[in-house]
């Protein structure tokens, strides 16, 4: 029986799925991104867990004899916790698992923003080597359409600090979150972004709206953009080809595997990019030589 009691829903990147989570927090404390349906439930509000009772699931774990090599802390925004508090998570995590081999959390570009490079570097020493960086787009107008509370400028800031720091990032962008109005200038402009960070992974999947998307669809018309729709098959590998033909990455491993995406694209940029941008443009060839999702693939 597994040790912990979670407030759910409870969501991971795909990545770690072998780590121990751990819930330092409840919800998000932004939680006003127009796409985002994960921390949309009553019992969700933002809350931080005290220590105490962080220590005390720790202990559990322990007891239990759950082997631990990675902890995740949840839920989507554990990094905006002050310093003193992540210091004082982390070296529980250090005390009652000495073996633990990465530490990792979702992370907003706002996160960071009241934390020193030293103070980032200092979690970095005991044990936070990764951080997933939901940047979205790096197209300011539509940062603001979806109401991410970031710009171009403040996810760099971000993402320059944590690099500085020796921390590990992994940044996800969302094909199609501009509709076919700003399609060519958010994939043009997420480019740049990430030209200019240099993160060490980058991942991007395919926008969805499981619950409905007429939350998300009002900001474009409320502002007086052309109604939003989600893009075509073919939209989207154009989109994807202006990112991939835009990017000038040296070492980022790229993923584009995520169930939502009906081409999978894997590799290291820049090395690979010749070869990635090739299989998208087959792809839009319609060759039978490339493999896609179907849609009941695509279930989320």
């Amino acid at each position: 029986m597994y040790p912990l009691e979670y407030i759910e829903p409870v969501f991971r990147p795909p990545s770690e799925w072998k780590s121990l989570i751990l819930q330092v927090t409840n919800g998000c404390s932004w939680n006003n991104c127009s796409f985002c349906e994960m921390y949309t439930a009553e019992n969700k509000k933002f809350k931080p867990k005290k220590v105490a009772l962080i220590e005390e699931e720790i202990i559990k774990v322990v007891d239990s004899g759950l082997p631990v090599g990675r902890v995740f802390l949840a839920d989507g925004d554990a990094m905006m916790l002050p310093f003193k508090r992540l210091k004082e998570i982390l070296e529980l995590i250090k005390q009652y698992f000495p073996q633990v081999t990465r530490v990792a959390s979702y992370c907003l570009p706002r996160n960071v923003s009241n934390k020193t490079v030293e103070q980032l570097a200092e979690l970095k020493a005991l044990g936070l080597s990764l951080l997933y960086v939901g940047c979205e787009s790096g197209d300011d107008e539509v940062l603001q359409l979806i109401d991410k509370g970031e710009t171009y400028q403040s996810s760099l800031i971000a993402l320059n600090k944590i690099k500085q720091a020796g921390i590990k990032s992994s940044v996800m962008i969302l094909n199609g979150l501009g509709g076919p109005e700003l399609s060519k200038q958010h994939a043009v402009n997420s480019a740049k972004l990430m030209n200019e960070a240099q993160p060490d992974y980058l991942s991007t999947l395919v926008v969805s709206f499981p619950l409905g998307q007429e939350r998300f669809a009002k900001n474009f018309t409320d502002r007086q953009y052309q109604p939003y729709r989600l893009l075509s098959q073919q939209e989207l590998f154009i989109e994807m080809a202006t990112l991939l033909s835009s990017l000038e990455l040296e070492k980022t491993i790229f993923r584009s595997d995520h169930a939502s995406n009906y081409l999978v694209l894997k590799g290291i940029l820049g090395k690979d990019k010749e070869k990635l941008v090739n299989t998208v443009k087959m792809a839009l060839a319609n060759s039978t030589e490339i493999p896609l999702r179907q849609e009941w693939q695509r279930g989320l």
